[in-house]
């Protein structure tokens, strides 16, 4: 008897470990693979499309410039500093680039220089520094360089949009920040990147940011007076300014409209809500001011989000994200192009980049996926050729992702709350442990259909991960953004719970292993919601969250917020809450006042030198929570702002998050 129930459990043992359906758990990627410096992550055809600029990284870690001979594909390094990085770079004309510099190798704390802003020729020859280093510790990225500043004082920065590209000049904003981080007024300087020459563009009063025609001059500049905006048009013969209109930010009372691009023929493109619920894009008529009865494109569900795509005298497509990014060619060649495209990867998101002027067949074609990392390849429109130029994550492999997809449920109201549905790959996709992924902001989208280093790693380590779109995001109409306003630990709560409960009933999710996670807002909605859901999460992970609400007011004597004091005065009481009139609101949705509510295992991290939420938030609730709560993590990290600039800080951050949860949730 004994003999044969041996044989049994030898005999079932045996076909335990060759059972393909019981096979051991995939292998996990490491963590490196995830949250290490992008390998590669930026390339721009010049304006005639002959030569292709990137931003590389070089055995050292450190990023370079480099051009590529798109006839030869000779490479060629042209920039590149002992110390630093090249950030952000753009061609000035065929012949000419400029760029600046950040260090990827200091946390924000340890920054002691502004970016600078330099000029170098396509062949590494007539390299010119063309505004200094020097600034303010602990506002900006970089550290010391061996090249001389020549001209202009540190607070000037090269403008993110690109011009005509057919001169040696360039434009600069140069913020006055004389009173704290925001600054009041922003001035606009027309630069030669050869001489050095600088000429200042006369502006309205309390002028905060620029917007450029697609000739690259100034056209538009916009005001930031109190609580309220004004967009002032520069017309082109005089070169007198006149106001377009003037609105609250804030509510949007008023005609409001953002200024967005103008056309190759002098249209002037606007967002709008232009009396619907969605964020449009629409045209406006310079003239009598009036936006288009019509948008230029309508999304329904989503507001407009995007960019156009032109040559140097033609409108060629529109890029517009609703759930995922996708491109409008108007232009009959471009759409073929497309086709083909698509054709040879269609499993791929693909955007596509022209040049200027382009006297060659070369696009740039940026790939990825939800479960593959951004890709860039040159394509050949005319030979139909594809050349493989470099991968942000080149380790990362696309069958070990999890799958991503636009999800909808109701919460408690009725309302409609779009989410982020990722399960994780290799599972039946039921009864898994969940992780509530929640976007910070909160005034802003939290994500789209793309790869994510933080959903992927959490997918790849067997967690389902949810992130709700609650209300007062962004992105997805303005009666959903509304619904949001002073609803901070309120209804804003109540979707993320409610999303959470929705993931149980259709059972992705396992009701007893559940942790909540999430930065900034999404670190104070962790707190929130430990204390009012303690039924629904087994944890919670906060990073950089706000634990007072008071305390955003307020500030703390060691350390000054970025915030504007016009957001403080203007945003803040009308988006959170009133200090005064909302006192007894502010205080019972304020994390640290109902410490003693929680008694979850908490994992907490907070930068040394955070600016947006200083790390006194997060030592209050410690102090407050470990009271009564012994299982309380709390990691510091001296260096950091918000968010984690270093490698090094997301890798161990990450790591801890990962034996946090496979301690709490991650087995049953």
């Amino acid at each position: 008897m004994q003999h044969r129930l041996a044989r049994a459990l030898i005999a079932a043992a045996l076909a335990l470990a060759v059972s393909p359906a019981l096979s051991l758990a995939p292998v996990r990627p490491p963590i490196a693979d995830f949250f290490d410096n992008a390998v590669f992550s930026q390339a721009k055809l010049s304006p005639d499309a002959r030569f292709l600029a990137l931003r590389v990284s070089r055995s050292d870690k450190r990023y370079t410039l480099a051009v590529m001979d798109l006839a030869t594909r000779d490479i060629k390094s042209v920039a590149g500093v002992v110390d630093s990085d090249i950030d952000n770079f753009e061609w000035v004309n065929n012949k000419r680039l400029v760029f600046d510099l950040t260090d990827s190798a200091s946390g924000e704390g340890e920054h002691d220089r502004a970016p600078g802003l330099f000029a170098v020729n396509r062949d590494g020859s007539d390299l010119r520094a063309l505004v200094e280093r020097t600034g303010r510790a602990g506002v900006f990225g970089g550290s010391a360089t061996t090249i001389k500043p020549k001209t202009l004082k540190w607070n000037h920065f090269l403008m993110q949009q690109k011009g005509k590209q057919d001169s040696d000049f360039v434009y600069l904003s140069s913020p006055n920040f004389a009173t704290n981080e925001a600054a009041e007024v922003t001035d606009l300087r027309r630069l030669n990147t050869v001489t050095s020459e600088v000429q200042t563009v006369p502006r309205p009063d309390h002028t905060s940011s620029w917007l450029l025609d697609h000739q690259g001059e100034p056209r538009i500049a916009i005001a930031e007076y109190k609580n309220v905006t004004t967009v002032h048009y520069r017309e082109p013969a005089s070169g007198q300014w006149r106001a377009l209109t003037s609105f609250n930010p804030y509510s949007g009372d008023g005609q409001a409209f953002d200024p967005f691009a103008f056309g190759p023929d002098g249209t002037l493109y606007v967002e709008a809500y232009g009396g619907g619920d969605i964020w449009a894009l629409h045209t406006l008529n310079l003239a009598t001011g009036k936006l288009s009865a019509e948008p230029v494109v309508r999304s329904p569900g989503f507001d407009f989000s995007g960019d156009l795509i032109t040559s140097a005298d033609k409108l060629l497509g529109l890029r517009v994200t609703t759930d995922a990014k996708s491109t409008v060619w108007f232009d009959a060649r471009m759409k073929k192009v497309q086709q083909a495209v698509d054709t040879e990867l269609p499993a791929t998101i693909n955007l596509i980049s022209v040049a200027a002027r382009p006297e060659t067949a070369w696009v740039l074609v940026d790939s990825y996926s939800d479960t593959l990392p951004h890709t860039l390849m040159l394509f050949n429109t005319e030979t139909g050729a594809f050349s493989k130029v470099g991968s942000s994550h080149p380790k990362i492999q696309a069958a070990q992702m999890g799958s991503q997809e636009l999800v909808r449920y109701k919460a408690r109201d009725g309302r409609e709350i779009p989410a982020w549905l990722t399960l994780p790959p290799g599972t039946s996709g039921k009864n898994l442990p969940l992780v509530v992924l929640v976007h910070g902001g909160p005034w802003v989208r939290g994500a789209e259909w793309e790869w994510d280093a933080d959903r992927q790693f959490l997918a790849t380590r067997g967690y389902a991960v949810l992130e709700p779109e609650f209300r007062g995001s962004t992105g997805f109409g303005h009666a959903h953004f509304v619904a949001g306003w002073k609803q901070w630990g309120l209804k804003m709560q109540d979707d993320i719970a409610d999303g959470t409960r929705w993931a149980i009933a259709q059972g992705y999710a396992n009701p007893k292993r559940i942790c909540i996670a999430g930065a900034s807002y999404g670190g104070y909605a962790v707190l929130m919601g430990l204390a009012n859901d303690p039924d629904l999460y087994q944890c919670g992970v906060n990073w950089v969250g706000v634990t007072d609400l008071n305390l955003m007011y307020n500030g703390h004597w060691s350390v000054q917020s970025d915030m504007s004091e016009s957001y403080l005065k203007y945003g803040m009481p009308q988006l959170v809450g009133d200090q005064v009139k909302d006192a007894a609101q502010l205080k019972a949705t304020s994390p640290l006042a109902q410490a003693a509510r929680i008694t979850q295992p908490l994992l907490m991290a907070y930068g040394g030198s955070d600016r947006r939420v200083p790390s006194l938030h997060g030592e209050r609730f410690r102090d407050a929570v470990k009271k009564h709560n012994t299982q309380v993590d709390y990691i510091a990290y001296p260096a950091e702002g918000h968010g984690w600039h270093l490698p090094e800080t997301r890798i161990d951050f990450w790591g801890r998050v990962e034996k946090f949860l496979d301690q709490h949730i991650g087995k049953p």
